[in-house]
């Protein structure tokens, strides 16, 4: 806090609201509606009172309450119009100097952000309002809530395009209500009269709405008020700039009949004349560009048109051919579905036909037979043939079910299939990777505690007193090591040998399983030529005839669809089935094994 030059009364006030409860600070911050109207103060004292406001942080406790439920303040709605009026007499003439960009860019909009959702809900509370009493109040503190807003962008003059921008000004400007009507619009005659070039300034899109909120409430209402406002307004921004006054005259082309019909002789005739000369001198003026363009968009139309007309003529016969086409399609739809639906009558009346046929002859059988079969029979007969009729009945019935369950679970089967398939190729695929997976390293086991080393050592003693070691000298130890590392190198050495003379065997096991091949698949001696008897006096033509076979082999086998490796897809990739690897050499020996 600053201690130099404090104003008492502005220390006091923010000692007493620091160490005040939240729900007094609003009646003690209208404290400073006293202090700062006091009749004693100059311009220098007051704008220092208000520096000392803003560095006690005084004016941020009245923005924080503004922006609390209004409706529970002592006072309420009183209490924050009262609030608002501080708050912005307390920022007009205030110059920050310490950290001024915060102030500007920060807090002065959000204060006005918060004025106007205040007077956006006085607004609704005057309009919902039914006693006369409540209605002048509300309206009161609406009108107190704007000239707060006029005084704010009044001392900063940046503020203005803030509050054209803002959307809660845009909500208080279209209302129907007469009085906050005439109000919001006079606060937009001062944000005009202030800055006049803030128009430009702002977004495209919310100048339009400003003005066609303007040019509805002239064309909606017959309030000679609202209508005088209004005009007032269109007449400032037409004398402003000649840019919206164009933006007039092409926006809203019914806007001079209007004020000449609606609104001459309404007590503002010297206002709606200016408005009427402005726009009549803007449409004489622009005129003949008006011509100009005129003819260009009739070149341009004539042009079209006779390129239209010219595509139409080049399209006329496809499109007959087309329209033709459609028309036999259609009269032959009609065509099979009248054939169709006689098909189905004359089948419906044969179905009718045979069945009453059917019943006729049924009922004959029956006669025939109860002529036949004896009195005391019939009741027995008539059994039979119910139970008979239905075990017919019941038999069709089972089969329509079973086709129609089999129908349903037919796409079921198919999906529990593919499941299968799936999940048995995700079960290679685990199981390949668990193969795969590194062993965990050796951790190293925990550390005995005292008690347990003891424990182990007398079992190992006791073990040893149970088991004594057979006696041995250091001449026969050394003795029966120089055996086994002599046993040793015999066993290598003969390992080696073996090892040797296995590959070897293998070797001529391969070497004459090819040449019986070679022998099996070679001419007669009487169509034998120099090449085939090269084949038999090199050793390096079977080897490569081996290992192209075995290529094409592998070649052919990683060509084969997905579906036919599907069982094999989780295999190493240099793996190749044993079958099918048989199956293309045909019984071709490799390393002598087949």
């Amino acid at each position: 806090f600053p201690m130099a030059a404090t104003d008492p009364q502005v220390l006091a006030l923010a000692a007493q609201i620091t160490e005040s409860r939240e729900q007094d600070i609003p009646l003690l911050l209208l404290k400073l509606k006293g202090i700062l109207s006091s009749p004693s103060l100059g311009c220098e004292e007051s704008n220092k009172i208000k520096q000392d406001i803003y560095d006690y942080g005084l004016t941020q406790y009245c923005l924080l309450v503004l922006k609390q439920d209004h409706s529970q303040l002592h006072g309420a709605w009183a209490t924050a119009a009262q609030l608002a009026e501080i708050l912005s007499h307390c920022c007009v003439g205030l110059e920050v100097k310490e950290d001024p960009e915060e102030f500007y860019k920060e807090f002065l909009p959000s204060a006005v952000d918060s004025l106007l959702v205040l007077g956006k809900r006085l607004q609704a509370r005057f309009v919902r309002a039914i006693k006369d009493k409540e209605k002048q109040d509300f309206l009161h503190w609406f009108q107190v809530v704007t000239d707060a807003i006029c005084w704010l962008f009044g001392g900063h003059i940046q503020l203005a395009a803030c509050v054209l921008q803002n959307d809660r000004f845009l909500q208080l400007l279209i209302t129907d209500d007469v009085e906050t009507a005439i109000i919001v619009m006079s606060v937009l005659h001062n944000i005009l009269k202030i800055n006049s070039s803030v128009l430009l300034q702002i977004e495209e899109e919310t100048l339009h709405s400003i003005l066609d909120e303007l040019v509805y409430k002239l064309s909606s209402t017959t309030n000679p008020a609202v209508g005088s406002a209004a005009t007032k307004l269109l007449l400032l921004v037409a004398k402003f700039c000649k840019q919206l006054l164009q933006l007039f005259t092409a926006r809203y082309k019914g806007l001079k009949g209007l004020l000449s019909k609606h609104w001459t002789g309404k007590g503002f005739d010297r206002e709606v004349n200016q408005l009427l000369d402005l726009l009549y001198l803007e449409q004489s003026s622009g005129k003949g560009e008006m011509q100009e363009q005129h003819q260009a968009a009739c070149v341009i139309q004539a042009a079209w048109r006779g390129f239209w007309t010219r595509k139409r003529l080049k399209k006329l016969p496809q499109a007959v051919i087309t329209l033709q086409r459609s028309f036999r399609a259609k009269r032959e739809q009609e065509l099979q579905h009248l054939a169709k639906q006689k098909e189905d009558e004359a089948l419906k009346l044969q179905m009718q036909l045979q069945r009453q046929r059917a019943m006729r002859l049924f009922h004959e059988r029956q006669l025939a037979l109860l002529e036949v079969v004896h009195a005391s029979q019939v009741n027995k007969y008539m059994q039979e043939m119910e139970e008979k009729s239905a075990l017919t009945i019941q038999r069709f019935w089972r089969g329509y079910r079973a086709r129609r369950i089999f129908h349903q679970q037919k796409q079921s089967l198919k999906e529990y299939k593919a499941a299968v398939i799936i999940q048995r190729a995700a079960c290679k695929f685990l199981e390949k990777r668990r193969r795969r997976r590194p062993l965990s390293p050796w951790k190293e086991p925990k550390g005995l505690t005292d008690e347990q080393r003891l424990a182990l050592q007398q079992k190992v003693d006791d073990y040893i007193k149970l088991h004594p070691a057979s006696q041995m000298s250091e001449e026969m130890s050394k003795e029966l090591h120089m055996q086994a590392q002599a046993k040793l190198a015999q066993f290598l050495l003969r390992s080696r040998l073996d090892q040797r003379a296995a590959q070897r065997r293998e070797a001529l096991l391969a070497q004459v399983n090819t040449d019986v091949e070679l022998l099996m698949n070679a001419p007669g001696l009487a169509e034998t030529t120099e090449k085939d008897l090269g084949a038999f006096m090199s050793r390096s033509i079977p080897v490569a005839t081996k290992a192209r076979q075995t290529h094409n082999t592998m070649l052919k086998y990683t060509s084969w669809p997905w579906w036919k490796k599907l069982g094999d897809e989780f295999m190493d990739d240099d793996v190749i089935p044993d079958d099918a690897l048989n199956t293309e050499l045909e019984t071709l020996f490799t390393g002598g094994r087949k």
